[in-house]
């Protein structure tokens, strides 16, 4: 669990965007409640109250740094962060 929590922070913090790692994140995305299906190499999540459809795919083995940005919006719009201020 700390470890989503530090993945969770780097991507809040914005530091590090071009340093995220594809799998886990979407394995954090899964545990922020997303609902996640493959087709290809595309990766799309959705939630149910959120509109946004999240479409990802990985550049190697890291995720998109826009996509990461993309995601970070979500994040901070629908306060699924919880009580996390970083």
């Amino acid at each position: 669990m700390a470890s989503k929590d530090r993945l969770l922070g780097r991507i809040l913090r914005g530091t590090s965007d071009a340093n995220i790692p594809f799998g886990r994140f979407c394995a954090l995305l899964r545990g922020l409640g997303f609902d996640e299906r493959i087709k290809g190499s595309h990766h799309i999540f959705t939630m149910s109250g959120i509109p946004e459809i999240l479409n990802l795919q990985p550049k190697k083995a890291k995720a998109k740094v826009y996509q990461v940005r993309q995601v970070r919006e979500i994040i901070l719009r629908y306060k699924l962060a919880g009580d996390k201020d970083d």
